[in-house]
């Protein structure tokens, strides 16, 4: 099992969304947080499946930081 840091917005209208800074291009949303991350885990999940069809393999240089301004 991999693990991947996700990026999670709450839409002012309502509903999540997520990015996944390890694979740009990788969104995915949801009513709730638990549908968010059934949806950003299937979008992850066909990323790492097309990855694998072409013998890549994800980014591993990503760090996510906390920064207080």
């Amino acid at each position: 099992m991999e693990h991947f840091a996700i990026v999670i917005h709450q839409e002012p209208e309502g509903g999540f969304w997520a990015e996944v800074p390890a694979f740009p291009g990788c969104y995915s949303q949801g009513e709730s947080i638990d549908e968010l991350k059934a949806n950003i885990r299937e979008a992850i999940e066909g990323v790492l499946e097309v990855l694998g069809s072409e013998g890549k393999h994800p980014e591993r240089n990503i760090q996510i930081l906390d920064v207080a301004v």
